[in-house]
């Protein structure tokens, strides 16, 4: 009976759905018009806030910083290189900046997540806002990455160096209702070859902070923020794999400072929203496009992709694949014992059943 009535619902329900959709639609856009507008004429001010940014040394991070900057915001600085962030806290200052910390720490450990807070809170005595920037992207194929080694770290800086702080600063954040910011991808459910760990690290991130925003209810605001491609290297550091080479190389985050364009639009995009206290921010919204088809014709969104990547193959010069392309990796040996052990009887029947098949 249960699988009929699923069968049932699985042939009624989504048709059902998208006629309420389309009729709800309309009545939902304007509702969402006047929410926007109410929350923009009562946007928090910054005046004497404080404002800890993770990975401040990477391009978004130190744009975000200048935007709350721009509010006049108390900034706390962290990265792993506090050398990076002096020349930013200048310039945050020239903006408009109250106080403006460096911290050097690394927020895939915890004890530096408590002793940035601890610092952060034992000065200004609050803290408002935690945004969240560190990033760490990779431009391999799984099968290609010989060494194993990078998946736990691109996991710690994607998904660990998000929650630890978060987990740190969300007592004090409670205290003064204010805010996580989470700096997100599109990747987090936009399939992009080349980006396997990133995109499932990001998605992981998005749960957590859906899942966060239902516990913390109205006490700690959630903004998460997503945004497509806004510049090369523009979210910090990056993996990737020597040209003919089947090592991974760690890219260092860029010295240069990237001006004028996508960066700025997506930071300044991002710092309005969680001043007005939106639960999303997307960058660009077209994007979303994508997310429909990948919920109701997911083979449209394959097929969409395949016909890009044939044609991105096709304009590349086989020349320049064959160097990319890493030497065949031999398989690995098997194992000298079995991983699972079965009863003599069990062995016995699994045998017999093989000559019967031949």
């Amino acid at each position: 009976m249960e699988q009929v009535l699923n069968a049932v619902m699985d042939l009624v329900v989504p048709p059902a759905s998208m006629v309420m959709l389309a009729f709800a639609w309309p009545t939902l856009s304007f509702l969402r018009g006047v929410e926007w507008a109410l929350k923009t004429l009562t946007k928090e001010d910054m005046l004497g806030k404080v404002v800890v940014i993770t990975g401040a040394s990477s391009a978004i991070g130190e744009q975000i910083a200048y935007e709350y900057a721009r509010r006049n915001a108390n900034l706390v600085l962290v990265a792993r290189r506090e050398q990076r962030l002096f020349g930013i806290r200048d310039n945050a200052r020239l903006l408009g900046a109250g106080q403006v910390l460096v911290i050097a720490a690394d927020v895939v450990k915890e004890d530096d997540c408590r002793r940035l807070v601890s610092d952060t809170v034992g000065y200004f005595g609050q803290l408002n806002h935690l945004v969240n920037t560190v990033s760490l992207e990779h431009d391999f194929n799984f099968e290609e990455a010989a060494d194993t080694t990078a998946f736990p770290h691109l996991m710690d800086i994607n998904f660990w160096g998000n929650v630890y702080p978060t987990y740190a600063a969300l007592p004090y954040l409670r205290r003064s209702q204010g805010r996580v910011v989470v700096n997100a991808s599109v990747e987090s459910w936009l399939p992009m070859p080349r980006m396997s760990l990133y995109s499932a690290a990001k998605a992981a991130v998005v749960d957590f902070y859906e899942t966060l925003r239902y516990e913390v209810k109205d006490d700690v605001g959630v903004t998460v923020a997503t945004h497509g491609w806004v510049g090369g290297d523009a979210g910090g550091g990056r993996f990737t794999l020597e040209e003919g080479a089947a090592e991974m190389q760690w890219k260092e985050e860029r010295e240069a400072t990237l001006s004028g364009g996508q960066v700025e639009a997506y930071a300044r995009a991002l710092v309005a929203g969680a001043c007005r206290g939106d639960a999303y921010v997307k960058r660009p919204s077209w994007y979303d496009v994508f997310l429909v088809f990948r919920v109701f014709a997911p083979d449209v969104l394959a097929w969409t992709f395949r016909l890009l990547l044939s044609t991105a193959a096709q304009s590349t010069a086989p020349t320049t694949a064959a160097a990319r392309r890493p030497p065949p990796a031999a398989l690995p040996a098997p194992p000298v014992r079995p991983l699972l052990e079965y009863p003599a009887a069990a062995r016995r029947t699994a045998a017999a059943q093989m000559q019967k098949l031949e």
